[in-house]
């Protein structure tokens, strides 16, 4: 079996022909790449040309693992015969390569055309557009045939990408026949921008030949004998530093274009001026001493080369301009959506349920109603000292009247409260009889004459944060406080310092009521600053379906980065017990293209007036990712919360997401110190050792 293994493993004859014969031709490859970067004046030790060699010998070893022996590189044989070739002058180098240039309209893509080739190929001028059809340019450089496809200048405004189309398909059939080998996309050094002016123009480049169209591109930087421009500081910066950020910039573009972040276009900078500093050669150089055209012409080349490679030793390459492309899509923040998710979120009600809330009731002892209502009342007659009355009581004396006073005052608020909750009670009871005398009178009851409708009153104006402008500006954005049951309200931004009144966007809100039974919750906020626009949009409704138990719908519209996420959610909620709250929900998330699902369960326990727990746990899954997440919040509080002042909450918090476990904690106490001041402490901290 051994010797059947060993020649299983031993290539055949065939194979080894096959394989010799594809390892010479690889090394004639490398003797033409070494030829051309020869006559372009760059040495072996030259940094493109050093890479494009390691990255043919590893293309070698890896086509040997296919199934054959991997030859043994010779660099030295290839650059003697190289030079020995190039020396001799008799065996003409066959090799050719076509360049489309690409940009927007002024960026010197003609001039670069007439550099490239050190002659007038195409007319040229400073006040209009020089080239305004496709044309092909032939011609040799240093003994090289270069062909070169020049196309009109294209705009990047929205508005104009209806014409830049229609050129860019017209370019589109012009190459059909002949395709480019590599695409260089100009800019201007000095046009520099961090916003996304050009990504109106790139998303039509990248729609009209598809993504593999920057596969092969090289992207040029014309003007790049500019000055850089002044620091944050006003120092002036380097110039490998301005290179460096406008060539980022442009390289993100193409990115997001193109739906690829692993894409990483070479740069190259050219300079067409005739003023441009030269070497004893009569080459332009850069302000970083680089010779600019040696570099492109190189860069190009290089490409060209290895691609002709890895057609002869079939490899597959992802970045084959023939091979269809699939944008990889953004994961989406799983971690994110499952915290907003697990957030409780109170339910719908009707307006004649909004009178009192369930929880606040609990809060207050039931059982010592009727003998604390009258206890402040029996009281005796009390007096409020004076100062100077106070200044002349003992220590004792001062003391027995501060407690007696903070007696009353603690007596009067609870009976304050008891009152509030017996006329939300009432309110309550008021409403469903007005409602059962309506329905049941509906018919036998006449259409009253509308009363005259309420004159809406403007409302208070808020408190604005502190600006350069005057006191009393000339206007201000006003809202006004009417019957309508639309309520519309500014959004103050409280932190801004720009020169307005410091609205930022608008609110509205209003509760329909179906069928006189459910529910639905409308709320909408949009905000707006001078780059940004934010928006927000929420419906819920809810369905009572027995006692202590209803479902509630809602539907949720908000910014996620630069693209809006769209969750609709569903939650129970039932009472098992009068102390013991459970809820249950699902969620479904559309962020991009991309859906996520999750579930959770709540479980609420209210053990007495003092303690009280909230757990939550649960999952958010998506292209089958899942992160897993929960969370426990206990509260102990002062027997006569909120009368008394005592207060303290743990939280805990866990999430799991890529076997990456995250576990955090927060407690917060608040004791009371005196009679009016309290003593608020916080502290968290995580399983990273980061906290405060």
């Amino acid at each position: 079996s051994q010797n059947q293994s060993e020649q299983a493993e031993d290539p055949t004859p065939a194979e080894t022909d096959e394989h010799d014969e594809t390892r010479e031709k690889l090394q004639l490859i490398r003797v033409k790449f070494l030829r051309l970067s020869h006559r372009l004046g760059q040495t072996p030790h030259n940094v493109v040309v050093a890479q494009v060699l390691y990255r043919l010998g590893l293309a070698e070893q890896l086509r040997g693992r296919n199934g054959s022996r991997v030859g043994a590189f010779s660099f030295d044989r290839a650059s003697s015969m190289a030079e020995q070739l190039e020396a001799a002058g008799q065996d003409p180098l066959d090799f050719s390569c076509t360049v489309m240039v690409l940009g927007k309209s002024g960026v010197g893509k003609s001039a670069t055309i007439n550099s490239i080739f050190d002659e007038v190929k195409i007319c040229t001028d400073a006040f209009q557009m020089g080239t305004k059809r496709v044309q092909e340019v032939e011609g040799f450089v240093q003994g090289i045939k270069v062909r070169v496809i020049d196309t009109p200048g294209l705009l990047p405004s929205w508005s104009d990408q209806h014409k830049n189309e229609k050129m860019l398909k017209s370019v589109k059939v012009f190459i059909k026949k002949n395709p480019p080998d590599i695409v260089l996309y100009l800019d201007r050094l000095d046009m520099q921008s961090r916003d996304s002016g050009d990504t109106p123009l790139l998303r039509t480049i990248t729609d009209v030949f598809g993504p593999s169209i920057w596969f092969n591109a090289i992207v040029g930087l014309t003007h790049a004998a500019s000055a850089p421009p002044d620091g944050p500081n006003g120092t002036a910066s380097s110039y490998d530093m301005f290179v460096t950020q406008r060539s980022h910039v442009i390289q993100q573009a193409i990115r997001q274009a193109a739906g690829d972040m692993r894409l990483m276009n070479p740069v190259s900078l050219v300079e067409n001026h005739s003023a441009c500093r030269t070497n004893r050669a009569g080459q332009r150089v850069l302000p970083n001493g680089q010779v600019w055209k040696p570099h492109l012409l190189l860069l190009s080349f290089a490409s060209k080369i290895l691609a002709e490679a890895n057609a002869l030793l079939k490899l597959q390459d992802n970045n084959t301009p023939g091979r269809p492309f699939v944008a990889r899509s953004k994961a989406p923040p799983l971690p994110l959506l499952l915290s907003s998710f697990l957030q409780s979120r109170p339910q719908a009600k009707l307006p004649e349920e909004q009178y009192g809330d369930e929880e606040d009731e609990d809060d207050l002892d039931e059982s010592s109603g009727s003998d604390e209502e009258s206890e402040y009342d029996q009281l005796p007659p009390f007096k409020r000292l004076t100062k100077a009355e106070m200044a002349r009581l003992s220590k004792s004396q001062k003391k027995q009247y501060l407690d007696e006073m903070e007696y009353r005052e603690k007596l009067f608020m609870k009976r304050q409260m008891k009152e509030e909750r017996k006329r939300r009670k009432m309110m309550k009871k008021f409403a469903a009889e007005i409602k059962e005398f309506a329905n049941g009178h509906s018919e036998n009851v006449e259409e009253e004459r509308s009363e005259p409708a309420s004159v809406p009153v403007p409302m208070p104006d808020l408190s604005l944060p502190a600006s350069f402008d005057s006191d009393n500006p000339t206007h201000r954005y006003r809202s006004l406080d009417s019957s309508n049951q639309w309520l519309v309200r500014p959004v103050l931004e409280t932190q801004g310092w720009d020169h307005d009144v410091g609205y930022e966007g608008v609110n509205a809100e209003r509760l329909f009521v179906v069928k006189e039974k459910i529910p639905i919750s409308f709320s909408g906020q949009v905000t707006k600053d001078k780059k940004d626009a934010n928006v927000q949009l929420e419906m819920a409704g809810s369905v009572k379906h027995g006692e202590g138990r209803s479902t509630s719908l809602g539907f949720e519209m908000q910014n996620a980065g630069k693209e809006l996420a769209y969750t609709v959610r569903s939650d129970t909620k039932f009472n098992n017990f009068r102390k013991h709250k459970a809820a249950a929900g699902l969620s479904v998330t559309l962020l991009g293209d991309s859906v996520s699902a999750g579930l959770k369960v709540e479980d609420k326990l209210i053990a007495n007036k003092r303690f009280r727990m909230v757990m939550c746990g649960g999952a958010m899954t998506s292209r089958g990712d899942v992160a897993y997440g929960g969370s426990l919040e206990a509260q102990l509080r002062d027997k006569d919360y909120p009368l008394g002042r005592f207060l303290s909450t743990l939280g805990l918090s866990v999430m799991d997401w890529h076997g990456d476990l995250a576990i955090g904690g927060n407690i917060q106490s608040q004791v009371p110190i005196g009679r009016s001041s309290n003593l608020i402490a916080r502290a968290n901290l995580n399983n990273r050792g980061a906290g405060q």
